[in-house]
């Protein structure tokens, strides 16, 4: 079948009783969090508001903190890391949610947060093994000056993976993902690319949604993949969706993944706990959790749709991702040249 369809029903399955009572929760509370939005919206005594609003999402994300808790394959950069570092991860996500942030800025705190991501998956774990490299600078007065610096030995985290492209939002960040892989590693290693063409059909909500994998659009050899470390990165991981179908799919072909890791700036509870709970070697690592998804499974409050923030609204028909990578500009397409030409060997064969 050129066509493979996974329902929101499916998805359910995966989850625990106490998945489901921990969801229900969130809600509850982000119900009350709700209402004073509306508050605030309405200019109701703005400072009570304000006051009243920041208490509920601190009681939130400390909820929150204590659910993923429980679930060693889920990893938030706010809940993990020493306090002094959370100031700039709020930060990015504050500007990436503002309406004011126009799209070359969007870019810009996208391509920050993935490299915080990157060192928050791979290179912090290594930083009690460290390789050395000795730079040759431009200055040569009195002699050639080399610079020596010590990095972080991430060849055994990454040697083995490959960038996994879902939905057209998710390829600059694994562009931005494979960059800074060759950056690290000692051999400058370039990730191959397995590009899925899959989608969720927005005229169905939350409840009933349908994810959608196209096989005719999507490029990538089975062969490639088996035995890898997986990296799938995507801005929003909503409901978990997408990353599911395309797994399940992987491994009922015979595919068996070495890991699979799962890169988000924004990641919804209850897309963080299917993903987890559907597939045994993942881990989710996300920047910012949010608490809950909305009807039409768009997570809240959430930044709106990262895709067109990414990459544009398309004029008429859908560009694919060639077109894509033109659109982003020479500025991108140079500081990412390696990555382009892999994603177009991939594609053009």
């Amino acid at each position: 079948m050129s066509i493979i369809t996974l329902h929101a029903s499916d998805l359910d399955g995966y989850l625990t009783k106490e998945d489901i009572e921990d969801i229900e929760e969130i809600d509850r509370m982000y119900e009350e969090s709700l209402s004073i939005c509306k508050a605030l919206e309405e200019g109701k005594d703005r400072e009570k508001a304000e006051k009243e609003l920041t208490a509920s999402s601190l009681a939130i994300g400390n909820r929150l903190h204590s659910i993923t808790a429980k679930n060693k394959g889920v990893h938030v950069y706010s809940f993990e890391t020493p306090r002094e570092l959370h100031g700039e991860a709020s930060r990015i996500i504050a500007k990436l949610r503002s309406p004011e942030t126009g799209h070359e800025e969007f870019l810009y705190y996208i391509q920050r947060a993935y490299e915080i991501l990157f060192s928050s998956c791979f290179a912090d774990k290594c930083l009690d093994r460290k390789r050395t490299l000795i730079e040759k600078t431009p200055v040569t007065q009195p002699v050639q000056n080399y610079a020596v610096h010590r990095l972080p030995d991430v060849d055994s985290l990454v040697g083995n993976s490959v960038m996994c492209v879902m939905l057209r939002g998710a390829l600059l960040p694994s562009m931005i993902i494979s960059k800074e892989i060759e950056d690290y590693s000692s051999t400058g290693y370039i990730t191959p690319f397995a590009l899925f063409r899959i989608k969720r059909d927005e005229s169905k909500k939350e409840s009933n949604m349908a994810y959608v994998l196209d096989l005719d659009k999507s490029f990538f050899r089975e062969e490639d993949l088996d035995g890898k470390d997986l990296i799938f990165a995507d801005p929003m991981n909503a409901t978990g969706g997408s990353l599911v179908t395309i797994v399940n799919y992987l491994k009922n072909r015979g595919i068996k993944p070495k890991s699979i890791r799962f890169i988000n700036v924004i990641s919804a509870l209850k897309g963080a706990l299917r993903v987890t709970r559907a597939i045994e070697e993942a881990e989710v690592y996300t920047l910012w959790m949010d608490p809950v998804l909305n009807e039409s499974a768009y997570i809240l409050p959430g930044l709106g749709d990262a895709g067109d923030r990414l990459n544009g609204k398309d004029e008429g028909v859908q560009r694919n991702m060639i077109q894509l990578i033109a659109d982003y500009g020479s500025g991108v397409v140079n500081l990412y040249r390696n990555q382009v030409r892999e994603i177009e060997k991939t594609v053009l064969g």
